[in-house]
């Protein structure tokens, strides 16, 4: 396996919250940004159009694994979504990966990836 396959497995296995903070170091410590490039084609003299990518608007956090302190991720997961009774709370944790919640904002989506990495869960936001 050569070395950028093995970087490629290692940053697999990053949670988006990790991921982001990584991002974050390398443009502090390279001095430059993760924005992506505007791409810009001059044939001819004429700039040819480039369509904006849609925003993502609407997210879920999928619960990938419940860690060692599943009490403590149930209890969060009953705090996130209070419809849920002890009971479905624990399947949702034991039967990982499950989305916690679905279509909500960038916001709500990293608060409850938050909370719940915190119990000792990993999540991702997609």
């Amino acid at each position: 396996m050569s070395k950028l396959e093995k970087l490629v497995e290692e940053l697999s296995t990053l949670s988006v919250l990790e991921a982001a903070e990584l991002s974050k170091l390398l443009e502090e410590k390279w001095g430059v940004s993760a924005a992506a490039p505007v791409a810009v084609a001059a044939v001819g003299g004429a700039a040819a159009p480039v369509e904006a990518a849609e925003e993502q608007t609407e997210f879920t956090v999928v619960l990938v694994d419940g860690g060692d302190k599943k009490i403590n991720v149930i209890k969060e997961v009953r705090g996130v979504r209070p419809d849920l009774g002890l009971k479905e709370a624990k399947d949702l944790v034991e039967g990982a990966p499950q989305n916690v919640v679905e279509n909500v904002s960038k916001q709500q989506a990293d608060e409850v990836a938050k909370k719940l990495t915190e119990a000792g869960a990993k999540v991702q936001v997609k």
